[in-house]
């Protein structure tokens, strides 16, 4: 609400961690959210993107306060491995566009009328526009990080023997982004924080991996039908008790196999994204 002095963005953090070492039983996390501050006579009001967030930090810390696991170390978000540490908060953004979930609680702060079904429409209808190229860009992103943690020789390339980032950027671009190919002036990887200061080396796929594991757990309910409210609590039951509950001290590919039957596929994602 006060971004010149705040930090922005938004995060889950631990207060208390669960763990019969030292005897806590019941773990509280905390959600830091900035929200648009009030304009004149008006409240503060949350914009869409601003709920989005929300409903992200509250799958985190779900995982965290729903945990089954008792040694500290693997409880709630604890070693919970990098590419699926997103899941849970992935997985919650997707309620966002179901109809039931928002038209529970978004109305007008004044009069209390619902929203309208065209903004709504519209909501739906933005989620997808231009994912193809956003797909294209995090691909991009996530192999040329790879590439240049895997097989870029800095020493030949110093020496002039080998390829320089930029070279590296520019062959991947190629085969990911060949409608958008840097500029020989471009020096975005100078100022790609993720993958050397943001703890994102080697590791920044984990972004679209964690949308594939999420899009195919929402697949679960869309499966049964969002309708079905019977049928909706089951599956719920079956996610809190494998993906919120097992913490890190099982791989995430056995709980994500637990609760779905057998490992992820695309097929959600492209279908959310509107790609198939």
């Amino acid at each position: 609400s006060r971004p010149e002095n705040k930090r922005g963005g938004a995060w889950m953090d631990v207060c208390i961690g669960k763990s019969k070492a030292v005897n806590r039983e019941i773990p509280v996390a905390y959600l830091t959210c900035n929200g648009s501050p009030p304009v004149g006579d008006k409240p503060s009001l949350m914009t869409f993107r601003e709920v989005e967030t929300l409903f992200h930090e509250f799958g985190h810390g779900l995982q965290h306060m729903l945990t089954t696991a008792e040694e500290g170390d693997v409880a709630g978000i604890n070693g919970v491995e990098w590419d699926a540490v997103e899941l849970p908060s992935q997985f919650m953004e997707n309620w966002c566009y179901d109809r039931p979930t928002i038209f529970g609680f978004a109305k007008h702060y004044a009069t209390g009328e619902p929203l309208p079904e065209e903004m709504f429409s519209k909501l739906c209808e933005q989620k997808t526009f231009n994912a193809g190229m956003m797909a294209c860009r995090q691909l991009l992103f996530g192999q040329l990080d790879m590439e240049l943690h895997s097989n870029f020789d800095p020493v030949a390339a110093e020496k002039g023997e080998g390829e320089s980032i930029f070279d590296v950027q520019r062959r991947m671009a190629e085969k990911y982004s060949p409608y958008n190919m840097p500029i020989d002036e471009d020096r975005f990887l100078c100022a790609f924080n993720h993958i050397f200061g943001g703890g994102y080396a080697a590791g920044y796929y984990s972004y679209k991996w964690a949308e594939v594991m999420s899009a195919d757990a929402f697949g679960a309910f869309e499966d049964v039908g969002l309708d079905n409210e019977e049928e909706v609590k089951k599956v719920g039951r079956k996610f809190r008790d494998t993906v919120l509950s097992l913490g890190g001290g099982v791989p995430p590919m056995d709980v994500f196999k637990e609760f779905r039957g057998r490992e992820p596929n695309p097929e959600a994602l492209l279908r959310h994204n509107g790609l198939a």
